[in-house]
């Protein structure tokens, strides 16, 4: 009976010859379930279970909005100089060219214009795997350029936020951006061009004191962490226990920051039905 009982104990398949599933196949949510990343994609990177939205970057984004992923990128190739000469563990220029190779990214922004079901916009998208979605020079320029493009063919414009704050290695030319970038927002404004900021997961520090709480309307993803210093520096500063689900978007709606709260399955419909109640 060795064809139906095992006679050999153990698995006798060689090293070399055992297959394992490729990597990131799955993906795993913080409650626990599992979900093919097929799936996941086709769900808008957001698991059906428990629909936690998974961090996702400026590619998935244009994926998700613009009109059969079809867009023109602004300013591709853009990248940041050394002006502060800056020097920690790592030169800042080898910092910036690890990250170009470990991304596929020029820098923390991207900016393209595109239809969004039929409708022109302009969409800067930021990107958290690059150095932590950092603003630096290269991001306020790229903002600034791409509200000037809204600002001249007077089409829409849709910020898409997710950041660490400043870029330390740029030290003050990084805070100069906010100015900067507040000041191209104002134009937008006088201009009566709509201007919708989406803060995702994180927003905080110099991105969240400047151009992403400037919109129309201030909209955000469910669960996102929004705030200007992280919890634990906060929770370090006054000594306290902070409250529960402090810097959550749904904290930040509660308080009166935010217009509301998108499901991203929902975003592009979202915005459209947005910009046409903005045009009227």
């Amino acid at each position: 009976m060795a064809w139906f009982k095992r006679q050999d104990k153990g698995i006798l398949t060689p090293t070399d010859e055992k297959r394992e599933a490729p990597d990131g196949l799955w993906y795993k949510t913080p409650s626990g379930n599992i979900i093919h990343i097929r799936e996941l994609k086709n769900n808008a990177y957001v698991c059906p279970d428990d629909d936690f939205h998974v961090r996702i970057g400026s590619k998935e984004y244009f994926e998700i909005l613009f009109d059969n992923n079809r867009f023109q990128e602004l300013d591709a190739n853009m990248k940041s100089a050394d002006p502060l000469k800056f020097t920690d563990s790592a030169p800042y220029p080898k910092r910036i060219e690890a990250s170009i190779k470990k991304t596929g990214l020029n820098d923390a922004v991207r900016s393209a214009v595109g239809k969004m079901n039929g409708s022109e916009i302009v969409i800067a998208c930021m990107d958290f795997t690059f150095i932590g979605g950092s603003m630096g020079s290269v991001v306020g320029e790229k903002i600034a350029r791409a509200i000037d493009h809204s600002l001249k063919h007077k089409i829409p414009f849709l910020m898409i936020s997710k950041s660490g704050g400043a870029r330390m290695m740029e030290a003050g030319f990084s805070l100069m951006q906010m100015a900067k970038t507040s000041a191209k927002l104002a134009l937008l404004s006088e201009a009566k061009i709509p201007y919708i900021s989406l803060l995702t997961d994180p927003t905080t520090g110099g991105v969240t004191a400047s151009f992403a709480m400037l919109g129309d309307f201030n909209i955000a993803e469910p669960g996102a962490l929004i705030g200007f210093a992280g919890p634990r520096v906060i929770r370090e500063t006054i000594g306290k226990d902070l409250p529960k689900g402090f810097q959550s978007a749904e904290f930040v709606l509660d308080h009166g920051f935010l217009d509301f709260i998108v499901d991203r399955r929902n975003l592009k419909t979202k915005l459209t039905n947005l910009l046409k109640l903005l045009d009227n």
